[in-house]
């Protein structure tokens, strides 16, 4: 830098005239400069004390100043500078040494030491000595991709940290499960190490490098506590079936050994003469058809039943492969618990099982099936599971009721969700 006797040269100061330099071959509109500069400010050095003296500099450019060929210098004195600041002397001069050192601005210093300046009758700066900003127009873009890689960076670093707290509520979620169902497995020390690694999660911003370690470790032992839990889960499912089938067993046994023998015809003494009623009188009253009954009435009944069946059919309006392809969490799970589901009933037998993995209490899960049915309650059950699983609901009980409740005031439609999520799978 040209060294004029009135300041001390320092490479800082020297990167920022050669920036100044540059900044005057460019043409950039003020605010797009400013508002580069202060989406980056902190990470490149600036302090709030900093950025307000570089707001009150800008404060006297005009936007002549800012095209090319042109350098907007600013000739304000320190007293007004201090008065518009509030800053003392010192720190006047120690915020625009550290602005200059940044090469956020430059100084233009006048062989007198003093700062002044002119401009035409167009306004625009003939001479001028003073705090320079033309290095802001050299570093626009820089500054404008730097701050796009911190944007990306703190989306990268907030996906990540959404993660981890899915991963974590889940580890959660199962080991409390196992322990409140008194499941074999290690579960003890599985939760030590979840302990272990909750004590390891940043308490401040934490660079995505760390967050990505931080998650590779929860999903491994994610992946370790799943498998304890199907494992202990199947294991109890093998004592409970062993339990049935000797009881049934004996039952059979007792039957075919009774306690008295009995030889001779059995006869039935009865002083009642029963009617005899035809096979298809019976499958008629069944079908809820009355016997011997007019042409007409019959078919008033039929449609009334054709009807009844159409509603029940838009009551029911989803079907199995469209709720697991909706919940592929779920999914996944119930196909490991229960294997191949071939209908409903499979799929409420597993949903049940899982129930105690996401914190649904049993009062809930049986007032969710009182309330909206077997079928209904079911699928419910699948949609909170698998947006719990998904990081979509912290509280999966409160969800499962909040259905419920809208069940009630007749605004719940859980098709418009199923079908919701498959239209985001496919986006």
């Amino acid at each position: 830098m040209k060294h004029t006797g009135w300041r001390k040269p320092t490479p800082g100061l020297g990167i920022a005239e050669e920036l100044a330099q540059a900044g005057e071959q460019v043409a950039v509109p003020k605010t797009r400069a400013f508002v580069a500069v202060k989406r980056v400010g902190a990470y490149i050095g600036l302090k709030a004390g900093d950025m307000m003296l570089l707001d009150t500099l800008g404060a006297f450019t005009q936007a002549q100043d800012w095209d090319e060929g042109q350098r907007p210098i600013v000739w304000a004195s320190n007293a007004y500078l201090m008065e518009q600041t509030g800053f003392s002397l010192s720190a006047l001069k120690r915020h625009a040494r550290r602005l200059a050192e940044i090469g956020v601005i430059s100084f233009k210093d006048s062989p007198n030491g003093k700062r002044w300046g002119h401009r035409d009758a167009d306004g625009r700066i003939i001479e001028a000595y003073g705090f320079d900003l033309s290095p802001l127009s050299a570093r626009v873009e820089e500054f404008e991709q730097l701050q796009a890689e911190l944007q990306a960076e703190r989306e990268l670093c907030q996906r990540l940290k959404r993660q981890i707290t899915v991963a974590r509520r889940m580890i959660r979620a199962r080991i409390e499960a196992a322990f409140s169902s008194t499941l074999r497995g290690p579960w003890e020390h599985l939760s030590g190490l979840f302990e272990d690694l909750l004590d390891r999660l940043p308490r401040r911003n934490t660079a995505s490098e760390t967050l990505s370690q931080l998650l590779a470790w929860f999903k491994e032992l994610q992946e370790r506590v799943e498998a304890a839990y199907l494992k202990a889960v199947r294991a109890d499912e093998v004592v409970e079936n062993s339990a049935e089938s000797i009881e049934q067993g004996s039952e059979k046994t007792q039957e075919m050994n009774p306690g008295e023998v009995i030889s001779g015809p059995h006869i039935l003494t009865t002083t009642k003469l029963d009617p005899v009623i035809s096979n298809s009188s019976k499958k008629e009253e069944a079908a809820g058809v009355t016997p011997n009954a007019p042409p007409e009435e019959r078919v008033d009944r039929e449609l009334e039943n054709w009807v009844a069946e159409v509603r029940k059919k838009r009551g029911a309006a989803l079907d199995l492969p469209t709720v697991m392809q909706a919940c592929p969490d779920f999914a996944s799970w119930a196909r490991n618990m229960g294997g191949y589901l071939k209908d409903w009933g499979d799929l409420h037998r597993v949903a049940g099982q899982l129930r105690p993995m996401i914190g649904v209490s049993e009062h809930d899960w049986n007032l969710a099936q009182d309330r909206l049915g077997p079928q209904i309650a079911t699928a419910a059950l699948v949609l909170t599971f698998d947006k719990h699983a998904k990081g979509e609901v912290a509280s999966p009980g409160g969800y499962l009721r909040g259905m419920i409740e809208k069940a009630g005031a007749g605004e719940l439609h859980l098709e418009r969700s199923f079908y919701g999520r498959l239209s985001g799978q496919a986006a």
